[in-house]
């Protein structure tokens, strides 16, 4: 019995080439670049740098990471100097955590135009969001929106849903005050927003894929469009919390393979009804196929921004201003907050244990002393990515 290491470079190092004979015409662009750049991070043909120990005299080579989004060895650096960004503009207020999903039958749909389908999900769901909370008998006003596109169940199936970080308030059309919700565990009624959703996309897609609306069964417009929502605390330590588990989430991180043995790859998932880890036994080409399917197309951006947190710079410091004014500040001492922000660059680290350019300092891996010698450097051997699209 052949035993492998648990780690997905490898896997596809290993079989990339037999996949895509395999797939031939059908391999998208993007799933062939994910195929081609997860197997080579941190390898030869990244290119990197060689080192000598100073205490033992260890040789070793430092090979750079591969930047893709869809690589679970990456992103370090990128989640924290994307919160650090973030985290100027976090309003002192309370915040709800929504979800919305949409139902089984669309889901093919989806998979044969992602990019058209994923925009159009984003931009109703947002869309939807906002005329709720502008009535006055919820709001009364535009919060601020941050969006995050995933696409997976534990198993790794085709699920797309978004994720939402929504303001607990929200400022008044005329801009001259801050409102929020009577109850501190209620945004808008989900039962309300699922049918909101339902009829905006439904009138949305048949515009723009009438073929594809006509193709769609019945109970496609009747059950399945499921959101959730609650409340999710106040200040820096909700807003750290949510960045750090849904904006740089992938569908499977090398933490959660189990082993690859025999052609096959098991990986734990956790069952949400029942709260315990379970585990998923797949043939390494079906396993490939179901990672694949939450590969995004280039240049889509899974993060999106509406309301305050739009691109306009004067309603965010209008919230600010207005917050100000009725002394709303976050609970959280400055001490509690360093702490989770630290907390934060600890997750970050083990996502990218050998960040490449940014106060990296190598160490020997056979005595772990970092008085080191630069010797060489590799040049890389596959062509860079051009464009990469946002987290």
């Amino acid at each position: 019995m052949e035993f492998y290491t648990s780690d997905l470079g490898d896997l596809v190092r290993r079989v990339r080439e037999v996949y895509r004979l395999r797939q031939g015409k059908r391999l998208l662009p993007s799933h062939d670049r994910a195929l081609q750049d997860i197997g080579d991070c941190r390898t030869a043909a990244m290119g990197g740098h060689r080192y000598r120990c100073g205490k033992c005299g260890e040789s070793f080579w430092v090979y750079h990471a591969c930047g893709n989004r869809s690589c679970p060895a990456c992103h370090g650096r990128d989640m924290r100097e994307w919160l650090e960004k973030r985290r100027a503009q976090l309003l002192p207020c309370g915040y709800f955590h929504l979800v919305a999903t949409v139902p089984a039958p669309l889901r093919r749909a989806f998979l044969a135009d992602q990019e058209a389908m994923y925009d159009l999900l984003m931009k109703t769901v947002a869309e939807s969001v906002l005329v709720l909370a502008r009535q006055n008998r919820f709001l009364g006003g535009t919060p601020g929106i941050l969006m995050v596109l995933h696409t997976w169940s534990g198993e790794l199936h085709y699920h797309p849903h978004v994720h939402l970080l929504v303001t607990a308030g929200a400022i008044t059309d005329d801009g001259e005050h801050w409102r929020e919700p009577k109850d501190k565990d209620f945004l808008v009624p989900v039962k309300a927003l699922s049918r909101l959703i339902r009829r905006r996309f439904g009138e949305a897609l048949k515009e723009l894929r009438p073929e594809v609306f006509d193709s769609l069964p019945p109970e496609t417009w009747i059950n399945g469009w499921n959101t959730f929502c609650k409340g999710y605390g106040e200040g820096a330590e909700a807003v750290l919390k949510y960045l750090a588990r849904y904006v740089f989430r992938i569908a499977l991180t090398n933490a959660r393979i189990v082993s690859m043995d025999q052609g096959h790859v098991t990986f734990r998932w956790k069952d949400r009804a029942t709260k315990q880890w379970r585990l998923c036994r797949l043939d390494e080409f079906a396993f490939l196929d179901r990672f694949l399917m939450h590969v995004l197309p280039k240049g889509f951006h899974k993060v999106r921004y509406y309301g305050l947190w739009h691109h306009s710079k004067k309603a965010q410091q209008t919230a600010r201003r207005l917050l100000e004014i009725i002394e709303r500040t976050s609970k959280e001492t400055p001490a509690e907050v360093a702490q989770l922000a630290a907390e934060t660059e600890a997750l970050a680290a083990q996502r990218d244990p050998a960040a490449r350019e940014t106060n990296f300092q190598p160490t020997c891996p056979r005595c772990g002393c970092e008085r080191v010698i630069h010797l060489e450097e590799l040049q890389r051997s596959v062509p860079a990515l051009r464009h990469r699209a946002g987290p």
